[in-house]
Order: structure tokens, then C-alpha cells, then sequence
């Protein structure tokens, strides 16, 4: 049994406070440190992590606490601390929410979940038997094989949390793929499914009917040789099965409306990061984005400054970060990867937004998005896309079907790059639109963008192959 227990407290956890709650749990425990002070554990008398506690991490965004957990949180600015119990002792979740109890009673606040009592197992019988993985060598692992590390996590979505990020880089360090594993209606944050990547990375989510599928693909998936991998059908002809779960889908007319594009930057001492991101949650809500970080919950305000001065730090090693804001009025979330190359420093960004069956997409506000983008922001690419997707920007474990293209841009620089007119004239219906100075344009290619017709991707892969000259 594995359980995350989070404490929300109005004051910041104080160190005797920490060690209070930890110690609540019986005088024989020992209590340690990992991660250079950033984790403290608590221990049984054979050295055995049972409980691990995360730095408190102070929120001054709202909605975070109700986006992630289904939870009312203090007023913010409030502090998020929290604790993991360890998988396979049975007395490690008793005593995290015991933690997190003891903790909320003498700094002021409240815990998640409020009966503290897990709901996800996995045990032998269910077909995985390997070892626990060494909680003291990465907290966030569960299982750890010679293919994979394990990950479970029982709460209501699965956030890029700062133990997930650990986990993900530990795995890629080690040079595995990393396993999530959720219950049955558990939703996954956009960050989380942006960054597992390819096998034998996957979300499983337990089911009753199926055992095990792949949350994104569908896949009946089983225990086997160290790893979830897919179900072998009885006929070799057929492709594997899919789950009944993932297949029960409901169009609820919800829509999002989602952007990728790459910007270039040169690198001086002026470069301020983050302000095509703004431009754009500017240009379709109305307001710039209510908050960053580099985990979820994003628990900074707003700050170009303060990102730029993140990622200068780091460099030259990359930074990644997620954006939220909106709220219930209009769900967004954007993550940012900053990285130095020889070309400049360059954003790439993902971002969309939701709205509901009654909402409309804001797409005329696009050509004029992408022209400030273009002429203000360094654009090098960008492509546009509606989808079938969950307003409240969730992944939920069923078939929501891929975006269909809306419009793609080429920055100035890359039309430049393209050989004579074939930038201009492409084996698509509409021409280009031009963005920006008559003598250096950027370019707008707009495309039919049906959700419910994919023929769009078709047009696409025909601009592509026409630009690459192929």
C-alpha cells in the first residue's frame, strides 16, 4: 500500500514542528535526512524508511490545492508540505497521516486526504512480485526492476510533483523507463503526459474488468518480466486488446485548444524569457498567467523576471517549467523547456486551453497571435490545434482521440531559409497570410481544423513534405 498525505497549513512548518509530527508516530522511530536536507525521513529501529517528508513548499497560487487535490486550501500564500509513505510496510501510511494530523494541529490548516486511508494496492497476487525499491536511494519509486521504475500514486491526479520529477530524472539517469501506476478514476495532468515519453514509459491504471490497461493508449497490460507491457492476443492477426473502460466514451462537446511552438532567442543580457507565453495567454483570456514552477503545484506568481533569472542560473544545463492559470473560468496550463544551444536560447512551449460545449475557440484571434509572436518574440515555429479533450484541462483514462490542425506558422528567419517561392506557393487550397514587414514576412498557413475530420493531418503532411522540398 503506498499513500501521498499532504498537509495545507496557513504558518510554515517549522523544523521542531517537522520533527513533532514525525516523532507523533511512537518514541522507537528514527529520524534522518536525505537529498542534501531537502527530504526528511522517518525510520523503524532497522534503518527501514517508512515515512518521507518533502521541504514545505510555500503556494501563492490559487486554485492549485482545488485543481490537484479536490481540496479547499488556507488563502494563499499557504504551505504545501508533503509526505510519502513507504510501499510494502504496513504501518508506514498510519503513520504519515499521522504526520500530517499532528503537523496541521500546531501550525493551522488541513490534510489531504482527510481519512488519510489509501485505496490502491498492489500485491503478488495481482502478478508483480519484485522487490520494494530502496526508499532511502529515491523516495519516489515504489518498485524498482532492471527494466523500469515503478511509481503509484493514489491521489486524484497525477501532477508533475517534485517527487515525480525526481523519480523521472532518476530513471532517465539510470537509463529506464518510468511506470505510473493510478486507480481507476484517476485523471493525469497534461505535464505528467507530455513528458513520459516513449516505451516502456506508460500511465497503468488499475481496473476491475481488465486488470491493468495503458491510460493513453488503451493496451491491457500485465506483469511480466519485470515490466507492464501489452496483453499478446490469442490471434496473432488481431492487434492486442483494448480495455472496456477506455473505450466508454461520452462527447461531451468540451474542447481545448492547443499551441506548440519554438522561439529562438539571442543571447545577451537584455533576453527576458517567458513573454511570447504571456503574449499568448494575453491574447486568448484576456490575462497573462497566474503561475509558475518547476514542479505542480505552480506555486509562484507570475514572474518573467524571475523565470529568466532561473534559467540563467541553470545554464547551461536546460530548465523546465509549468504555467497555470485561468481558473474555473478559463482552464490553461503551459510547460516551458529553456535551453542554451548554439543557435541562442531557445523556449519551447506547449500550451492550451479549455472551454466548454457552449464556448466558442477565440481562432480569429490566431493570425494576429502569431504575428506578434513572429515580430516580437523570435518565433521560429508554431502549430496550432483543436481537440476533443476535458475543459478542465485533466487526462482522463479513456479515448479522447487526436487534435486536428488548425494552422501552422513559419517565422521569419525559416521562410527566409526556404529555397525560392516555395515558402509562398504550397500545394494547399489557401494561400499563405503574410505576417509582419512586406520584405522579411513570417507565414501563416491555415488549415481546415475539423475535429471531427482527420483528412487535416493529410494537408499537414503535405505542407511538410512541400517545404522540406521531399
Amino acid at each position: 500500500m503506498t499513500k501521498d498525505v499532504i498537509a495545507l497549513t496557513t504558518r510554515m512548518p517549522d523544523p521542531w514542528s517537522v520533527l513533532a509530527g514525525l516523532l507523533s508516530g511512537g518514541p522507537d522511530k528514527l529520524a534522518g535526512t536525505h537529498g542534501e536536507g531537502a527530504v526528511v525521513q522517518l525510520c523503524d529501529v532497522r534503518g527501514r524508511p517508512l515515512v518521507s517528508v518533502e521541504a514545505p513548499l510555500l503556494v501563492a497560487v490559487e486554485g492549485e490545492a482545488e485543481r490537484l487535490l479536490g481540496a479547499s486550501a488556507p488563502p494563499v500564500p499557504y504551505w504545501w508540505t508533503e509526505a510519502r509513505a513507504t510501499t510494502g510496510i504496513a504501518e508506514a501510511e498510519q503513520l504519515a497521516g499521522t504526520f500530517a494530523a499532528r503537523l496541521t494541529a500546531l501550525v493551522g490548516g488541513s490534510a489531504w486526504p482527510p481519512d488519510a486511508v489509501g485505496s490502491l494496492t498492489v500485491v503478488p497476487g495481482d502478478g508483480v512480485s519484485v522487490a520494494p525499491a530502496p526508499a532511502a536511494a529515491q523516495p519516489a519509486v515504489d518498485v524498482l526492476t532492471d527494466k523500469v521504475a515503478v511509481v503509484i500514486q493514489d491521489r486524484p491526479v497525477v501532477a508533475m510533483t517534485a517527487w515525480l520529477s525526481d523519480a523521472f530524472r532518476a530513471a532517465a539517469e539510470a537509463g529506464l523507463g518510468l511506470q505510473i501506476v493510478s486507480p481507476a478514476g484517476t485523471t493525469l495532468s497534461p505535464a505528467v503526459r507530455d513528458s513520459l515519453g516513449g516505451w516502456p514509459s506508460r500511465w497503468i491504471v488499475q481496473d476491475e474488468r481488465d486488470g491493468y490497461y495503458d491510460g493513453l493508449s488503451g493496451a491491457v497490460l500485465r506483469w511480466q518480466d519485470g515490466v507492464f507491457a501489452p496483453v499478446a492476443s490469442p490471434d496473432a492477426a488481431e492487434d492486442a486488446p483494448v480495455a472496456a473502460s477506455y473505450q466508454e466514451v461520452t462527447d461531451t462537446g468540451e474542447r481545448q485548444l492547443a499551441l506548440t511552438f519554438r522561439m529562438v532567442h539571442p543571447a545577451d543580457d537584455r533576453l527576458v524569457l517567458g513573454g511570447g507565453l504571456e503574449a499568448v495567454w494575453r491574447a486568448l483570456t484576456g490575462r497573462p498567467p497566474a503561475g509558475w514552477g518547476t514542479s505542480e503545484p505552480a506555486n509562484l506568481p507570475w514572474s518573467p523576471r524571475q523565470l529568466t533569472d532561473l534559467a540563467h542560473r541553470r545554464a547551461p544545463e536546460p530548465t523546465w517549467l509549468v504555467a497555470v492559470g485561468g481558473g474555473p473560468e478559463r482552464p490553461g496550463l503551459a510547460t516551458v523547456r529553456v535551453a542554451r544551444t548554439e543557435a541562442g536560447v531557445e523556449e519551447h512551449v506547449t500550451v492550451a486551453f479549455g472551454y466548454g460545449s457552449g464556448e466558442e475557440c477565440p481562432v480569429e484571434a490566431l493570425p494576429a497571435l502569431a504575428e506578434e509572436l513572429a515580430t516580437r518574440h523570435h518565433l521560429q515555429s508554431m502549430l496550432v490545434q483543436l481537440r476533443k479533450a476535458r475543459r478542465d484541462m485533466a487526462v482522463p483514462a479513456r479515448f479522447e482521440g487526436p487534435g486536428v490542425p488548425l494552422a501552422f506558422v513559419l517565422g521569419a528567419e525559416e521562410v527566409r531559409t526556404i529555397p525560392g517561392d516555395r515558402a509562398h506557393r504550397t500545394p494547399l487550397p489557401d494561400a499563405p497570410v503574410p505576417l509582419g514587414p512586406k520584405t522579411r514576412p513570417a507565414l501563416y498557413y491555415p488549415l481546415p481544423g475539423d475535429p471531427s475530420d482527420l483528412s487535416g493531418w493529410l494537408d499537414f503532411e503535405r505542407l511538410m513534405r512541400h517545404l522540406k522540398g521531399t
